[in-house]
């Protein structure tokens, strides 16, 4: 009787785990390289180039002769510098402080009380309407109030005159008392639909349990904006500051259009004053010596504004 063997039971061969393809190119370099690019010839050239021309005296053409330190000791002690940097302060005020308050008290009428009484309708037209100069190009705005602000046949003095305040009518951009206020009051028109919109996003992710919850210990409309919403959409309030200051230090097309820094330099600034130094005086070192320290005190304040946004968040 032949005998059965019985072979042993085969083992299944192990999985063997799909190998991943290989990166080709260098990983992310090619997805990088672009930008880095797009950053080395938009930004780092031109900021390196920059700042080696404020080392010199040039006109533009020619050969620069290097002075070294020369320009920025010019700049420390001019007067007409320090002028435009005070008037850039005033623009502050027109363009981050104010803009920002107004903003966010527009921004939490619309969302807590028009939207409820009116509709999501009412609340988007008004929102819009508001964010609109934003929109407009700022020669046009500059345009525009160049027109209504003209001494003789612009609209605000012709309403002057209609409601018989004949007295109060001004040159309003063409008289050094004035011509500042005019400039920020324009400036706030033009920026206070940013913060606007900015607020009114910032508002969709507050949890509306808190201002139910204030609501019913009694809380006022005031109390439940400075107590709930000012807490909540703080990172918002510090990226508005920290943009519309930049802005503000930046200001040049509105002063352009509106005043060319005048009357008497009245309304001039640090970035219009280094454009008439670069292109109307041709005293071109000069002109980057004043926009070199323009950029050091942008990236000094965009250091103090993210350090004191990031201890906030961690207290």
């Amino acid at each position: 009787m032949a005998l059965r063997t019985h072979a042993p039971p085969s083992t299944p061969a192990p999985s063997r785990t799909p190998e991943r393809p290989a990166r080709r190119g260098g990983g992310y370099l090619p997805y990088l390289l672009p930008g880095v690019l797009l950053f080395a010839a938009v930004i780092a050239v031109p900021l390196a180039m920059n700042v080696g021309i404020s080392f010199t005296r040039w006109q533009g053409v020619g050969s620069p002769d290097w002075v070294g330190f020369d320009q920025y000791r010019k700049l420390f002690t001019d007067t007409t510098f320090w002028v435009s940097f005070r008037n850039n302060l005033a623009l502050i005020v027109a363009m981050a402080v104010i803009p920002t308050f107004v903003g966010l008290l527009l921004a939490t009428a619309l969302f807590d009380v028009v939207a409820k009484r009116f509709g999501e309708r009412t609340t988007s037209v008004l929102r819009a309407s508001f964010y609109l100069p934003q929109v407009l190009p700022a020669v046009v705005a500059g345009v525009v109030w160049g027109w209504i602000l003209h001494p003789e046949y612009g609209s605000a003095n012709a309403l002057l005159r209609f409601v018989g305040l004949d007295s109060w009518t001004q040159n309003w951009l063409g008289d050094e008392k004035t011509a500042l206020l005019s400039v920020m009051a324009v400036l706030v028109w033009i920026q206070i639909g940013y913060p606007l919109v900015i607020f009114m996003a910032g508002l969709q992710r507050v949890d509306p349990e808190l201002y139910e919850a204030a609501e019913i210990d009694g809380a006022s409309w005031w109390q439940r904006l400075w107590s709930v919403t000012v807490p909540q959409i703080r990172p918002e309030i510090f990226v508005v500051l920290l943009t519309c200051t930049i802005a503000a230090l930046k200001s040049f097309d509105k002063i352009f259009v509106l005043t060319r820094g005048g009357p008497g330099g009245s309304t001039n600034t640090p970035a219009y004053f280094s454009f008439q130094n670069f292109f109307e005086k041709a005293d071109v070192g000069y002109g980057a010596a004043i926009a070199t320290l323009l950029t050091l005190i942008i990236v000094g304040l965009t250091f103090l504004f993210l350090r004191a946004q990031s201890g906030k968040e961690r207290s």
